[in-house]
């Protein structure tokens, strides 16, 4: 379905059903982060080790992206989202209805499985059912659900939770999801399965092998890694020192920072925009700056609020106009291997979620705040000096379409 710019374009109500379908489902995935303390105590698990259920969700996200994500490049993507949904809610169902710590935690697994399945798969859907010549608009659109999504996730899972308990924000979620289902059953477009079907074990190897391949995903790749350490690098070090003296914030206001965040939605969608009209490159490079200079408004947190927001703005906006840059151009390539690319391509993602938050904390601890913006400046140097090494290459014409 990779049509030429003769080709009409996609409806917008099925561009907004994706990119709400992306965003609920991702929305799942975060759920827990501000339910742990009311975990801990249903469950009996210590403060210490409640951690956990993250990290099962976030392992289940990881095996989605290697094992789960490719299936759509040989399956009806179509069919695919139906079954992953109805998994999703029974998991929903299976979380709600937990009653020890292992099947909470089997449960959460699950989640994070089925929730990062749909996410992904529903991008690479949209993507393949979308004509070259707008398919950056439509990625866009869709990264910006996921955005709204990611956003409001720990808004809804608080407010939900101090009504209904933690348990009816699983509950809620479940009902969201089927009545979303009731949509998506109708509207999605069919997609014929491929011809040429891979078996299962080849079609997972086959993915890997696409970092020796595909030059295209290996830069952006390597830009997401870094990119996300630097967004990790701010965010999970962002409650020390507000939290403490002289701030000494509400963990309620920290997280409203958070909702600063929404305003990213909107450079997500132009950015993809842009990508179509063959402004990829300099898109880029305005991202890399606009991330590296958001540390010098970062680096006034301790003593002005108001620069913090204006740093986070900048930080979301460079942040989310790159990764849609990203995946617009990495999904230039044959629609066939769509899935496999984004799966691939999320895996830079956590890759780079994981050190820049494990780095984050630990120079904090050495070196306070101030060492924090130097490391996330320097992050976002890097970034810019890899994008700035690769952007004269030339590209193979057999992985890219230009717009």
């Amino acid at each position: 379905m990779d049509t030429g710019s003769n080709s009409p374009t996609m409806p917008r109500r099925l561009v907004a059903l994706f990119a709400c379908t992306s965003g609920v489902s991702v929305a799942n995935v975060y759920f827990a982060q501000p339910l742990l303390d009311s975990l801990a105590v249903d469950f009996g698990v210590s403060p210490a080790a409640i951690g956990g259920v993250v990290t099962a969700t976030q392992a289940g996200s990881v095996l989605a992206l290697m094992l789960l994500v490719p299936l759509g490049d040989q399956y009806d993507r179509r069919r695919l989202v139906r079954l992953q949904l109805m998994g999703l809610i029974l998991a929903l169902g299976g979380v709600a209805m937990a009653r020890s710590s292992i099947s909470l935690m089997a449960g959460m697994l699950a989640v994070g499985l089925l929730g990062t399945a749909m996410t992904q798969g529903v991008i690479a859907y949209a993507a393949s059912a979308s004509a070259a010549h707008e398919r950056g608009r439509v990625v866009g659109a869709v990264q910006a659900g996921v955005v709204v999504g990611l956003l409001l996730a720990r808004v809804w899972s608080g407010v939900v939770a101090d009504f209904v308990g933690w348990r009816g924000v699983y509950v809620g979620s479940a009902a969201v999801m089927a009545a979303l289902g009731a949509l998506l059953w109708r509207q999605l477009p069919a997609q014929p399965a491929t011809a040429l079907r891979l078996p299962y074990f080849r079609l997972v190897r086959s993915t890997m092998s696409l970092l020796l391949t595909d030059r295209a995903l290996r830069t952006r790749g390597t830009l997401a890694l870094l990119m996300f350490a630097v967004f990790n690098i701010f965010w999970s070090a962002l409650a020390l020192p507000l939290t403490a003296p002289p701030l000494s914030l509400s963990h309620s206001a920290v997280g409203a920072f958070g909702l600063l965040g929404a305003i990213g939605a909107f450079f997500a969608g132009r950015a993809g925009c842009w990508t179509d009209q063959g402004w990829s490159q300099r898109t880029s490079a305005a991202a890399l700056v606009l991330l590296l200079l958001a540390w010098i408004p970062l680096s006034f947190t301790e003593s002005s609020l108001w620069w913090l927001a204006v740093g986070i703005l900048m930080l979301d906006a460079g942040g989310q106009a790159l990764h849609v840059t990203n995946q617009a151009m990495i999904l230039r390539g044959p629609v066939e291997s769509h899935g496999r690319l984004i799966g691939c391509y999320m895996l830079f993602y956590a890759v780079g979620s994981g050190a820049g938050a494990i780095a984050s904390t630990a120079v904090y601890a050495h070196a306070g705040w101030s060492g924090v913006c130097i490391l996330g400046a320097s992050v976002s140097v890097i970034a810019l000096v890899v994008w700035a090494s690769t952007w004269a290459r030339p590209r193979p014409v057999t992985t890219c379409v230009q717009p």
